[in-house]
């Protein structure tokens, strides 16, 4: 464990996958780690994962939809734990690959509310929370994806709100200069987790065939998001790619 002030972090969509992860390399580090996420049996399987690390994981459910449950989130966090040192904005929500023209509204308006509208919200009350505190300041460090970068087939709700969390991040980043509070993005391709598992198997290719792509181990993900919280504030990783080396993505696919 390194050798730090006590620190506090908010990690949503923490009950499985990246958010675990990084929940976990973080507690590693010390800190202590309020894990979000809607399903309560995850959040606490997490915080049993990571009993005995150097810092505490603390479950707090939430909604990253719902602004109330976000204001509790934070609301709840201070009031354990008196400060919000960093945000991992990572919960993150997918649709069925289809055609634009065969996306449902409802589709769409639900991926926005997760990974456009609850990163906004989490970042909003964060931003509350850093800019009073004393001392002042934190970071925030959003999951940007591959896909704020290159779509893949079928897939522009996704794609349309990666591309829009990058905006996020500039804008936090250039608005959180004031208040000490800096905002980066990591753009991840292709971690082993239960959501890529169908990447493994075979799937579908801009040239319209379907082949297996490979991925890395979620815990090089957590590295890197663990090197991004442990810089000074004077210090921040705007844009941060970490990928499967072999995965399709540089040059022609």
């Amino acid at each position: 464990m390194a050798d730090h002030p006590p620190r506090t972090a908010v990690v949503t969509g923490a009950g499985r996958g990246i958010g675990a992860a990084a929940a976990l390399a973080l507690a590693e580090d010390g800190w202590t780690v309020a894990l979000a996420g809607r399903r309560a049996g995850n959040l606490a399987a997490v915080a049993e994962r990571g009993a005995g690390l150097g810092g505490a994981l603390d479950p707090v459910p939430a909604d990253v939809t719902d602004e109330a449950s976000v204001r509790a989130l934070f609301g709840t966090t201070v009031e354990r734990h008196r400060r919000v040192d960093l945000l991992f904005n990572n919960a993150g929500s997918f649709a069925p690959a289809r055609d634009p023209d065969e996306i449902p509204l409802a589709e769409w308006e639900a991926v926005v509310a997760v990974n456009l509208t609850g990163a906004f919200l989490c970042t909003r009350e964060a931003f509350r929370v850093m800019r009073h505190q004393r001392p002042r300041g934190g970071r925030i460090i959003n999951n940007g994806s591959i896909s704020a970068h290159t779509p893949r087939p079928r897939s522009i709700a996704y794609t349309a709100t990666k591309h829009a969390s990058t905006g996020l991040t500039k804008s936090t980043a250039l608005d959180g200069r004031a208040y000490d509070i800096a905002c980066g993005q990591i753009d991840i391709g292709n971690a082993a987790t239960e959501l890529t598992e169908p990447m493994a198997a075979g799937i579908l290719q801009p040239d319209g065939s379907v082949r297996p792509e490979p991925r890395m181990d979620v815990a090089d993900v957590a590295r890197a998001v663990r090197y991004m919280a442990g810089l000074p504030l004077d210090a921040n990783v705007a844009t941060m790619t970490v990928m499967a080396t072999k995965m399709p993505y540089v040059g022609r696919g």
